[in-house]
């Protein structure tokens, strides 16, 4: 594997070596090759764990794949961190990746929560399929674009998902500004390092607010 060896290994936050993500992604894998694998991987934690962006990032567990699962939901650094975890336990190698991007189509309710429509370390997944990088973004399930009429994201294993520019009515939705770029484990201090300064009121609310929905 040479230099692919360190995208196969357990992390701090993409903790592939967890017993639960082991068994999770035992029982959501199917495929015959690695690209159904990895696909199959992908729908899994896209559709089976909840989006919510209203957690409290002052603590790790946000930002780990064990703890996202255990908790069925998390935002997209959660949810990025398990696809990668469940993909090197079925030994695909994985690692995640950050921009910052705008959402043009923030509730009110977010937009109150954050205090901005930037969203700076936006996470998705990697996976190393057919001798190159994939991006992959499981962050909204489908319930919750059907929800609010964005388009879903797909994932077939050979081109990149990465979130659409307008919704399924055409107004202007994602919009890509910096790319943070790829890493092993997610850097959680060096995330909540920029969410301290970009969104600083997160920080004194109370921890009832994170268990708001989203909507």
């Amino acid at each position: 594997m040479g230099s692919l060896e360190v995208y196969l290994r357990p992390g701090a936050y993409i903790d592939s070596d967890h017993p639960a993500v082991i068994a999770y992604a035992r029982r959501q894998v199917r495929g015959a090759n690695d690209v159904e694998r990895g696909v199959s991987l992908y729908y899994a934690v896209r559709d089976g764990i909840r989006y919510n962006p209203f957690l409290d990032f002052t603590v790790d567990s946000a930002y780990r794949a064990s703890d996202c699962l255990a908790a069925g939901e998390g935002f997209c650094v959660g949810k990025a961190a398990l696809l990668a975890a469940c993909a090197r336990a079925e030994g695909i190698p994985a690692r995640v990746g950050f921009a910052d991007v705008r959402n043009h189509l923030s509730t009110p309710r977010l937009l109150e929560y954050i205090g901005s429509d930037l969203f700076v370390y936006h996470g998705f997944s990697e996976l190393f399929l057919g001798g190159k990088w994939i991006k992959a973004t499981p962050a909204f399930n489908l319930a919750l674009c059907t929800k609010f009429r964005v388009k879903p994201l797909e994932f077939d294993g050979h081109n990149d998902s990465i979130f659409h520019p307008y919704d399924a009515d055409q107004r202007r939705h994602m919009e890509y500004l910096r790319d943070r770029g790829t890493f092993a484990d997610v850097p959680a201090a060096e995330i909540q390092e920029a969410f301290r300064e970009f969104y600083p009121r997160l920080y004194g609310l109370g921890r009832d607010a994170a268990h708001e929905t989203f909507g």
